[in-house]
């Protein structure tokens, strides 16, 4: 059985806030890598001189690296699935994402190029009315792939490793299996 692996790639992303949550979606949801383009991002981290650490410590375990070529950055097994915007995509909740995959996604002001577009093995969007942020996108397609999983874990040791020190919350097991009313 083929492990799944999966990467992100980031086109000129231009807000370190942006990429740091993006780096704590890779590390909550399990990627194993983050690829960027461009010049607006390390030229941003330049003049944020008090930055938020978005990425929490989840996402410091995932490596970034800047490429001249996301495309360069899949082997021949991994599918290109750039999530766009764009005429003829599939609709995310239509789509099934691939064991390998490098998840492409364009800037936060601008879009992927045709280029990268033509060489893709798919092309989805998320169904909203309006584009969300650049780290909300990421957030979604990671969680829409999680869910579509046959390799999801749920536990209560996940809950007590991945919850806050601060959250000791349980529900209560009495009446639980009556639903809402």
């Amino acid at each position: 059985m083929q492990e799944s692996k999966v990467s992100i790639g980031l086109v000129n992303p231009k807000s370190p806030d942006n990429v740091g949550s993006v780096m704590r979606a890779a590390g909550n949801y399990r990627v194993d890598s983050v690829f960027f383009t461009g010049e607006r991002y390390l030229r941003a981290l330049e003049f944020q001189t008090q930055a938020v650490n978005t990425s929490r410590q989840i996402g410091q375990n995932v490596p970034i690296a800047k490429v001249a070529s996301l495309i360069n950055e899949a082997p021949d097994n991994m599918k290109i699935v750039c999530i766009e915007f764009a005429e003829n995509a599939i609709s995310l909740p239509e789509y099934q994402h691939p064991k390998q995959a490098l998840y492409i996604f364009g800037s936060e002001d601008g879009t992927i190029s045709q280029d990268i577009i033509d060489k893709a093995d798919a092309v989805v969007y998320v169904p909203t009315v309006g584009c969300m942020n650049l780290a909300a996108t990421v957030n979604v397609v990671l969680y829409d792939r999680l869910a579509k999983s046959a390799q999801r874990i749920e536990s209560n040791e996940l809950i007590r490793a991945s919850r806050d020190r601060n959250n000791t919350l349980q529900v209560s097991l009495v009446n639980k299996d009556s639903g809402f009313n």
